[in-house]
């Protein structure tokens, strides 16, 4: 068993860098480096799941419309 939990950790950190969150990337045009001022990878995330939630919210808001039509 000790074997088996050894060898989950390994897996996770190497998902987490394939997964690495370019902030510059998902925010284009600011003009600053988003990465450098928010360093942590929560943060990143975060931020990362409200612009997901922010475009499936608007994706919705225009099916709506679409509808009413």
């Amino acid at each position: 068993m000790e074997e088996r939990e050894d060898q989950s950790p390994e897996v996770n950190p190497e998902g987490e860098k394939k997964r690495e969150i370019d902030l510059n990337t998902l925010f284009p045009g600011k003009g600053l480096d988003l990465n450098r001022l928010f360093p942590d990878e929560g943060t990143k995330k975060l931020l990362a799941e409200l612009k997901r939630n922010r475009r499936d919210i608007e994706r919705f808001i225009k099916s709506l419309h679409s509808e009413e039509e």
